[in-house]
């Protein structure tokens, strides 16, 4: 028999009214809200249209999607831990429209973690989140809940995301729709995030479909597919970003690129043009032949001090537009270390790499392990970081 409170949103959704927290279909009611805060333990599921607060160390069920509206703003405290719950054949993520936010503000020590009780991965779907910055497709539909995104708000806000952690991460709704750990539609430079860290996810840890949004201080850890991730006009700032694939011995996988970078696949030329300036990385790798930084498409870059290692080719530049704006300046890589030669398909060649005084390939170079990693960057500190 379902639950009262099963009934009670049933009822209210047939109103056309709007409710706080998922419906539950089981005998424990497991909804339920406390002003506008959702009670520990509660399965969340449905769409919210007004704000809704996870309370500081409560823990959460998630059970197929939870959409945030317009207008609408899912606060989650520190301390929070959601589950997806990974053994219901539902796909479990999290959407943000254009218009809502979410504001999920962690600390070093109490961080936001969203995982799955499948600990493997793409045991779920991740966030995703809308916004109205621009791109250069124009208006765009996501990739998972098909909710519109791109315009010409480049400092469009969709919240904040600080001190956050999603784990397992990558469900495959079929071969060409997989979910990362975040994923940024058009979202705007007024939006906030930072340490925030994807771990094992069988898809990209972070990735850009156009915007301005700004990253700092981000870790992935073992996804499969790319760690980093942007496409379609990405024009923001990243400081302090690291990337770490456990060797495939003991991690069971391979994995694919540290860095993919395009403008856009169908018009490389494609304004506004992908140009995000990355300053602070450590690359490191688990594959013998595959790309650590494979800028391609059309795509610019700006890059400073980075550290690239474990990859066969640590560093590919592919298309004509692209081999152009390193030529020519527009492009910039700077104070970098690989530990093999540039690759290119065009005119921009190592020997122009290495021009740069700063620039080195150093075979040598590696990281004996992710403690390593963690040693060199003094704002990996915290229990945020797994």
């Amino acid at each position: 028999m379902k639950s009262l409170n099963w009934k009670l949103c049933s009822l209210a959704l047939a109103a056309g009214m709007s409710f706080f927290t998922s419906c539950s279909d089981d005998n424990n009611g497991t909804g339920g809200e406390n002003g506008n805060g959702i009670e520990n333990g509660a399965t969340l599921k449905g769409t919210i249209t007004s704000d809704v607060t996870l309370k500081a160390g409560n823990s959460y069920k998630l059970s197929g999607e939870y959409i945030v509206e317009n207008g609408a703003t899912l606060i989650i405290e520190e301390g929070v831990t959601i589950t997806a719950i990974g053994d219901d054949d539902i796909v479990d993520y999290i959407l943000v429209k254009q218009g809502g936010k979410i504001n999920a503000v962690g600390t070093a020590d109490k961080p936001i973690v969203m995982t799955s009780d499948l600990k493997e991965p793409g045991a779920w779907g991740g966030i995703h989140i809308c916004g109205k910055a621009q791109t250069n497709v124009g208006s765009g539909v996501s990739e998972i809940g098909d909710a519109a995104y791109g315009g010409n708000d480049d400092a469009d806000n969709s919240g904040t995301l600080r001190y956050v952690r999603v784990e397992y991460s990558g469900y495959a709704f079929n071969p060409e729709k997989e979910a990362n750990g975040i994923t940024f539609y058009g979202v705007g430079n007024g939006t906030t995030v930072d340490h925030c860290e994807a771990y094992k996810g069988s898809d990209d840890g972070f990735e850009f479909f156009g915007g301005t949004v700004n990253i700092s201080n981000m870790v992935v850890v073992s996804c499969s597919d790319d760690s980093y991730d942007w496409t379609e006009g990405w024009r923001g700032t990243g400081t302090n970003l690291v990337a770490y694939q456990e060797p495939k011995a003991t991690l069971g996988y391979d994995c694919d690129c540290l860095i993919e970078a395009d403008n856009n696949e169908n018009d490389n030329a494609a304004t506004p043009v992908s140009h995000p300036v990355l300053k602070n990385l450590i690359l490191a790798g688990n594959g013998e032949s595959k790309q650590g930084i494979r800028l391609r498409r059309g795509t610019q870059a700006d890059i400073d001090n980075a550290k690239v290692c474990g990859k066969g080719q640590p560093l590919v530049v592919e298309s004509a537009l692209t081999n152009a704006a390193l030529k020519n300046g527009t492009s910039k890589l700077t104070n970098m270390t690989v530990t093999a030669a540039l690759k290119s398909d065009g005119d921009y060649t190592n020997d122009d790499f290495t021009a740069v005084t700063s620039n080195k390939v150093d075979a040598t170079l590696s990281y004996a392990s992710f403690d390593a990693i963690k040693a060199a960057c003094d704002w990996m500190k915290g229990n945020w970081i797994k």
